[in-house]
């Protein structure tokens, strides 16, 4: 009895409290009921409650079972109606009874409901129901996309096309996605379309159903936000760059995401006693590096991640031997969550009517209350729901004033620009992105601009990753930084990437940015000195198929036989072109060409992680 009671609670609870759906019903630490199955319901209930409200109402259900309120009439109703398994209490009891002897009556509403909506079949009628509701949630405008990453760790789009998708018309652009019919769960349209900026990512309907996929529930498909594959595809770790840091890294879909993207570029050589490019997983919640280690195993990814359970990355010595090879750091780091989807939203409720009776006393009762009090609230800004922040990690708070949100924003920014500050002082880091799924500049532009006029970062000679420079598809993303943020200054709002969440897109708000140290973009001079053997003048030096060599081993940071591209199952010299030398051809931004298209192995164009176990 206590799921039915207990969901009626939340969806009845003042506008006052503020907040997501999901966030009340798992921020909730009084719920005796499964808190997956108070939110089921009480989400199905919203989508179904204008269909739900006029069946009850012509049934009058209400004017017959006093002991109904409305919220419980329509949560009952709904799994009575709707749900294959029913009303989920006892057959005699007294709740379940109140419903089902009303059964023809009940049953026989909903047809004309159906009917009146000009749906054929039930399926017609669930799909209807489901855009519909797609459609208020997204305030009219077209509904997000899903995404889906190819792991590259265990398929490609090739292959998926093939079985996954197939049968799906390829479509040119997100906003064709975005414009189709939102069916029902499996029931959307068929169409998808091949992401211009992420390589490896998918765009489908947000009806399309994945989950039920072989391919998802092996690993082989991750649902994971665009935006949320930008840091690792900024970051483009390449071998020079040995070991990667992902600092903040559960659930794991950035941390699998470049695990993708290093396999893919052979920085894991497979003879045994050769060096190992790895990904250092930091994780200080131990619970949620449980939920960090089940992703990066089923993806694939756990034979070159090491996670560290219940480790803060702030506590680590960069100097200790077991992170001196770590080249390559990503950042992202709780925040305000006020750029995720959805986050900040309560479904819409239809209720039922109450009769006339029960809606008389209800006011006679609430007349004799302070009515001078009641007035009062219902015209002053108490009667409005306050702000809320739900941070990425599932924090809620409840902001009273303007005042309150400054204060949580800047008590994240001083978290965050601690973690990018210690981010600098690993000896042998040459790059770093940092992230937030945030939309306020204080988490954003005014961290980098303070982690740029930092002690360390001057002596170090960290500096912005100019956008010229960036990976391809972020040098081409279109919204940058915000200039009046960045203080007037261009490079550094052109550095910056920024994701709004209604700008047509289809994406998650977001912000990333990347960090290079100087002499890293005009030829990798030596500032520090690192891992690799240099030049008299302090460039890495590299053999004909640009790969460094280790200084304190004299191996190589890839292993790229020149007979055989090392590792490759295929013919004998491998999948790339190569010059009459026999070196692999590499065009102007390094990257080898593929035999078998003749096409740049773009991993500036096409890196993307994230199991679709955990949605990003």
């Amino acid at each position: 009895m206590s799921l039915y009671h207990e969901t009626a609670a939340l969806l009845s609870a003042p506008a006052t409290r503020g907040g997501s759906l999901k966030s009340r019903v798992f921020g909730s630490k009084d719920l005796k009921s499964l808190p997956a199955q108070v939110y089921a319901l009480a989400l199905e209930s919203c989508k179904w409650s204008p269909v739900l409200k006029e069946v009850i109402d012509n049934a009058r259900l209400l004017q017959t079972e006093r002991k109904l309120t409305p919220v419980l009439a329509l949560l009952l109703v709904h799994d009575f109606l709707i749900t294959k398994r029913g009303i989920a209490l006892p057959a005699t009891h007294g709740l379940r009874a109140a419903v089902e002897r009303h059964k023809a009556r009940l049953t026989s509403e909903l047809t004309r409901a159906r009917l009146r909506r000009k749906c054929s079949t039930p399926e017609a009628f669930r799909s209807l129901v489901e855009a519909e509701a797609a459609f208020s949630a997204s305030g009219g405008r077209p509904a997000h996309p899903r995404w889906v990453r190819v792991n590259t760790l265990k398929t490609t789009v090739d292959e998926q096309l093939e079985t996954t998708f197939r049968g799906y018309e390829v479509v040119p652009t997100v906003q064709d996605v975005m414009a189709a019919p939102q069916g029902a769960a499996g029931n959307a349209e068929k169409i998808l379309c091949l992401d211009g900026n992420i390589p490896n990512l998918i765009a489908v309907p947000l009806g399309t159903e994945v989950t039920k996929s072989e391919a998802y529930k092996s690993g082989a498909l991750i649902l994971q936000d665009k935006a949320s594959c930008f840091p690792a595809y900024l970051l483009d770790p390449q071998p020079e760059d040995g070991d990667v840091a992902d600092t903040c890294a559960a659930p794991g879909n950035k941390t699998t995401h470049l695990a993708s993207i290093m396999v893919e570029r052979c920085l894991n050589p497979t003879k045994a006693g050769d060096k190992k490019s790895r990904i250092h997983a930091f994780e200080k919640d131990k619970n949620r590096a449980k939920t960090l280690e089940r992703m990066v195993k089923t993806a694939g990814s756990d034979r070159i991640t090491t996670i560290h359970q219940g480790q803060d990355f702030l506590k680590v010595d960069p100097r200790a031997a077991a992170y001196q090879r770590v080249g390559a750091l990503l950042l992202d780091p709780s925040c305000s969550g006020s750029g995720i989807v959805g986050r900040d939203d309560m479904p819409e409720l239809h209720l039922p009517e109450l009769p006339s009776s029960a809606t008389n006393n209800h006011k006679k009762k609430d007349t004799k209350k302070d009515s001078k009090k009641r007035k009062r609230s219902e015209t002053s800004e108490e009667s409005k729901p306050l702000p809320v922040i739900v941070d990425d990690d599932g924090t809620t708070t409840t902001l009273s004033s303007e005042k309150d949100l400054k204060t949580r924003i800047e008590a994240l920014a001083t978290f965050q620009l601690a973690l990018l500050l210690h981010a600098f002082a690993f000896p042998a880091a040459r790059k770093i992105t940092y992230s937030t799924c945030s939309i306020y500049a204080g988490e954003n532009e005014h961290v980098v601009l303070r982690a740029l006029a930092s002690k360390i970062a001057k002596q170090r000679g960290w500096r912005i990753l100019a956008r010229g420079r960036q990976v391809g598809g972020m040098r081409e993303w279109p919204v940058r930084g915000d200039i009046d943020a960045c203080e007037g200054d261009s490079e550094v709002a052109e550095g910056c990437v920024r994701a709004n969440r209604d700008d047509g897109k289809g994406v998650m708000g977001f912000f990333v940015a990347g960090f290079v140290r100087s002499g890293e973009e005009e030829g990798d001079v030596e500032d520090e000195g690192g891992p690799y053997v240099r030049d008299g003048e302090g460039r890495i030096v590299r053999d004909a198929n640009g790969i460094p060599t280790f200084k304190d081993t004299g191996k190589k940071a890839a292993e790229v036989d020149e007979e055989g591209a090392g590792g490759y199952e295929g013919d004998d010299d491998g999948p790339y072109v190569r010059d009459a030398q026999g070196r692999i051809s590499r065009d102007a931004t390094g990257m080898p060409t593929l035999k078998a298209e003749g096409a740049v192995d773009s991993r500036s164009e096409d890196d993307n992680d994230d199991w679709g176990g955990f949605e990003d």
